[in-house]
């Protein structure tokens, strides 16, 4: 990788909008990257996630960093300091807003990445030796974060080039649209459609205003269903309200440590398709016990039972994240939810407890039934079948 990244102190600046496409084209390979890997690994597990081919686990990592590292020296390399620069100035140029000094952070951190990227490969290690796979791997970390977070660098560089709300509506046009907004929402024709937030930390929302079967496209500040939220304007379609609404900025994250392209390895796992299965063919009353206590199992290994608390308690957090009436109405069921199936769970254990505490097995009589007719002697005539009726029966 050549260090030269930035470009030449006289030449000319790079457009926002190319550099901002180079990111994005960075992304979208690396996303074809990682779900090839993924393709790869599934094929090195067994049925309960757990790894029995690690050569070809560790050769498939090998081919993605590789492959990550070629895509980022092509079409990202050039570009990656400009495009931290250029986003660097639109932040600057930004309102003030609680999200404004992540980003800072999310842009020092690709910086960072960024030059620990160059610094690596400017001593590159001979190529198809061990040591250029531990470099490689050793990249990948900060080539992920690249894959992860350039979506912010890249949206600042096209806000740059300047979106801003226009012909906003005088004070009593908007008093007179939000009143009709909150009237149609109050009989419940205000159809919410789509929504985004502005690079101020305000949330857009566009909604469809029924009134005498005549729909009207409004865009709406705030949260919908909180005091304060106003029409800033009434469009003919969505296509005209996007030429001149505020551009939307990339959208935030549940947890800031989590990576799309750094999953940890998925723990074991049985399905509950396959412990009803272990129950259909139990014969021991301990066996279908075990299949039970396998579903509300905690820890590394959770059962799925316990995978679904796990599931209702995150989309809770989820929901109350959200920061919206709605949202936190949300989050009070799912928590509600979630303490009915940890209720469930245990009953379900006290219950699989019991059953094995029988020590009983199914009576003798409830006897298989073959599927599978046994196949004549090869000596045996097969029987000859019924002429077949030329005329249909007559019934009297």
């Amino acid at each position: 990788m050549t260090p030269a990244s930035k470009p030449a102190p006289n030449g000319p600046l790079p457009v926002a909008t190319e550099l901002a496409n180079a990111a994005r084209d960075f992304r979208l390979r690396m996303a074809d990257i990682d779900r090839e890997t993924k393709t790869a690994l599934d094929m090195t597990r067994d049925r309960y996630n757990g790894t029995v081919h690690a050569s070809a686990a560790a050769a498939a990592r090998a081919h993605r960093d590789k492959a990550a590292v070629k895509t980022y020296t092509t079409h990202l390399a050039p570009h990656a300091d400009a495009l931290l620069d250029a986003a660097r100035r639109a932040l600057d140029e930004l309102p003030p807003a609680r999200h404004l000094a992540g980003w800072r952070a999310v842009l020092d951190g690709l910086a960072a990445s960024a030059n620990e990227i160059r610094r690596a490969l400017d001593r590159p290690a001979a190529p198809g030796s061990p040591a250029e796979r531990e470099q490689h791997s050793a990249l990948w970390p900060y080539l992920a974060a690249w894959a992860d977070h350039s979506a912010i660098a890249s949206n600042l560089a096209d806000q740059s080039d300047g979106q801003h709300h226009k012909a906003p509506l005088t004070e009593e046009e908007q008093r007179m649209w939000t009143e009709r907004a909150q009237a149609a929402q109050r009989r419940g024709e205000l159809e919410l459609s789509e929504s985004w937030y502005a690079a101020d930390g305000q949330p857009i929302t566009l909604a469809h205003l029924i009134e005498d079967d005549d729909s009207t496209l409004v865009a709406l500040r705030g949260d919908p269903d909180a005091p304060g939220c106003q029409v800033i304007g009434h469009y003919a379609h969505e296509y005209e309200a996007g030429k001149v609404l505020p551009a939307p900025v990339p959208p935030g994250v549940l947890r800031a440590d989590v990576s799309g392209f750094s999953r940890p390895e998925p723990a074991p796992e049985i399905s509950l398709q396959e412990l009803t299965r272990d129950v259909v063919e139990a014969q021991h009353a301990g066996d279908a016990s075990n299949a039970l206590l396998s579903a509300t199992q905690r820890g590394y290994d959770a059962g799925p039972m316990v995978r679904l608390q796990e599931l209702l308690e995150t989309s809770g957090q989820f929901a109350s994240a959200l920061e919206t009436v709605q949202g936190r109405q949300i989050a009070a069921r799912f928590s509600g939810l979630g303490r009915q199936i940890e209720f469930l769970t245990r009953e379900v254990e006290e219950a699989a407890e019991d059953l094995g505490a029988t020590v009983a097995v199914l009576p003798p009589h409830r006897t298989p039934v073959l599927h599978i007719r046994p196949r004549p002697a090869v000596d045996t005539t097969p029987p000859t079948p019924p002429p077949r009726a030329s005329t249909p029966a007559r019934h009297r």
